[in-house]
């Protein structure tokens, strides 16, 4: 990550001023099966990778004295909002709004926002894992009764590394459709 960032500054005319934490798995399985190596894979990615591309970030960000710049985690709506067989996952998505509160606090003072979009059940690759039933049963208790899209997700994220939201910083903004 960090000669990622290297190689950005090196061959970039502008520093590093917007980041976006998308990366993400699940591991849907019932706690009593879930193994160490479920756990660590999913905390791995989803929460250490954030935590590592955050903190690069902000290296880069602070050494350049980039005056407004954005950090973005993409957490879940599933944090609080849970269902059976994804503790993991809900973990570490608890995880990454926890990790965007506390960036907020540290980074702001610098002018480095940092803040969450906590998608609900969005039509990506992930989705397109779970069960027609396990879908449905979602949209069934999601108010505006349907999936949401990515462009939905993804102007969220466009607002919060713009301008307009230069007062914006550890907040977590849901894109659920109301569920």
């Amino acid at each position: 990550v960090e000669k990622l960032f290297a190689h950005v500054k090196d061959t970039e005319s502008l520093p590093v001023s917007i980041v976006v934490n998308s990366a993400g798995v699940a591991h849907l399985a019932p706690l009593v099966d879930t193994t160490d190596e479920d756990f660590d894979r999913v905390i791995r990615i989803n929460l250490k990778g954030t935590f590592l591309v955050t903190r690069a970030a902000a290296r880069a960000m602070t050494a350049s004295g980039v005056a407004d710049a954005s950090i973005v985690n993409i957490a879940s709506i599933l944090w609080k909002a849970t269902i059976p067989m994804i503790s993991p996952y809900a973990a570490s998505k608890g995880g990454v709004i926890s990790l965007t509160k506390a960036v907020a606090q540290e980074l702001g003072p610098q002018g480095i926002r940092c803040n969450a979009v906590l998608p609900s059940l969005t039509r990506t690759p992930m989705s397109h894992s779970l069960s027609e039933e396990s879908q449905k049963g979602f949209v069934t208790r999601t108010p505006l009764q349907r999936m949401g899209e990515p462009e939905e997700v993804a102007q969220t994220i466009l607002f919060l590394c713009s301008p307009q939201s230069s007062y914006l910083t550890g907040a977590t903004v849901e894109v659920t459709g109301g569920y």
